[in-house]
């Protein structure tokens, strides 16, 4: 059954989403702050794989996960994963709002990508949306100013890492459903993190759990909203509101954090998300595509 159109249910479900990545990211430094990043991504999985055993069963049981695409399955995995702790570690060296702003460059790494792997064509807007996107984050990152810090470059590595993985999801989508790529994800990236996750293991606090599983459950609950806001209303619709996440973002790192914002950082954010609202009006993104970040 397809889901009818409704821009409030779509607003609904975007800003249950936009909640859950903004609470992914306080429980993100909450738990880094206590536990290596490698630990963190494996209790998200483990829990995140038991979170999401009852929509398994639902869509047809372990039967219905199987795939004929393992290795496709293996390296876009590899790489998501690498882009996650690259993620996480970052959240603990610069503020929310800047690593949002850069985060949100995923879509031109997308752009570069598909281009050169899928054959996709490299248009007029789409050039000036990586312009624009690229433009952003030198001014935010300021090279040559004083010395860059390491977060602005490891969350854009991260960036590039879950373009990558867009693009690897894009083809994935052709056979596999959403439901049977998280399960994958879930599974892979729990064997992949193992070894480093065991290599600095510590018994997590009592009171540090909640937050390890607020970090699974909204890890798993941020992309099924955004698929079934998608569900309910086009690309442009819904990709604009994800944008309030930056601005959502800055205002909890400053209650929380004290953290400030400068203009620069805010003039290369807009930058940024004006890059990505001029590749939104060439191509619209399928649901499934959000299994990628």
């Amino acid at each position: 059954m397809i889901p009818t159109p409704s821009i409030p249910k779509a607003a609904f479900w975007m800003a249950l989403s936009i909640a859950s990545f903004l609470a992914m990211s306080v429980a993100g430094r909450a738990t880094t702050a206590e536990l290596n990043v490698f630990q963190v991504l494996e209790l998200r999985s483990v829990i995140g794989f038991i979170i999401l055993l009852p929509l398994v069963m639902t869509n047809g049981g372990f039967a219905a996960m199987r795939t004929g695409r393992p290795l496709a399955h293996l390296a876009r995995n590899v790489v998501h994963y690498s882009g996650q702790a690259a993620w996480l570690y970052a959240l603990t060296l610069i503020p929310l709002a800047v690593l949002i702003s850069i985060e949100f460059t995923t879509p031109i790494w997308t752009a570069i990508f598909a281009v050169t792997f899928l054959g996709e064509r490299l248009s007029r807007p789409r050039l000036a949306a990586i312009a624009l996107g690229l433009i952003g984050v030198v001014i935010i990152v300021r090279p040559g100013v004083g010395p860059v810090n390491p977060g602005h470059l490891i969350v854009m590595g991260a960036a590039v890492c879950f373009g990558i993985s867009v693009v690897m999801v894009k083809s994935l989508t052709r056979t596999d459903s959403v439901v049977r790529i998280i399960f994958w994800m879930l599974i892979i990236q729990s064997v992949v993190g193992l070894i480093p996750a065991l290599y600095e293991w510590r018994n997590p606090p009592l009171e540090l759990w909640p937050w390890i599983v607020l970090i699974a459950f909204t890890g798993m609950s941020s992309h099924f909203c955004m698929a079934r806001a998608l569900s309910h209303a086009d690309a442009t619709v819904i990709s604009p509101m994800d944008f309030l996440r930056v601005p959502l973002s800055a205002v909890i790192g400053w209650l929380l954090y004290q953290e400030k914002i400068d203009a620069f950082t805010a003039g290369g954010a807009l930058l940024i998300l004006m890059g990505n609202l001029l590749n939104l009006q060439r191509r619209p993104v399928k649901p499934a595509e959000i299994a990628a970040s």
